[in-house]
């Protein structure tokens, strides 16, 4: 005589826990893999100010560029 129990560990239960317990692990991993790439790749990036300072700064440009760069970008 077979209980509820021993229906799932001896028919075809089995293989449905087994999925089951994969479907779970194989999410875990995913989130891990995703949580770690985007943590890698979404990183702060430069405003257009930053670089017009890094630029003069570098000596690129004049300071009457600067300053009219400075201003047109203010006034977008």
């Amino acid at each position: 005589m077979h209980t509820y129990w021993n229906d799932w560990f001896f028919g075809w239960g089995w293989i449905l826990w087994f999925g089951f317990i994969m479907l779970v692990f194989s999410g875990i991993g995913n989130w891990g893999y995703s949580y770690s790439a985007h943590r890698k790749f979404d990183l702060p990036r430069k405003g257009a100010r930053d670089i017009l300072d890094e630029r003069y700064a570098r000596g690129e440009i004049t300071r009457e560029q600067y300053v009219q760069l400075k201003s047109d970008i203010a006034s977008v």
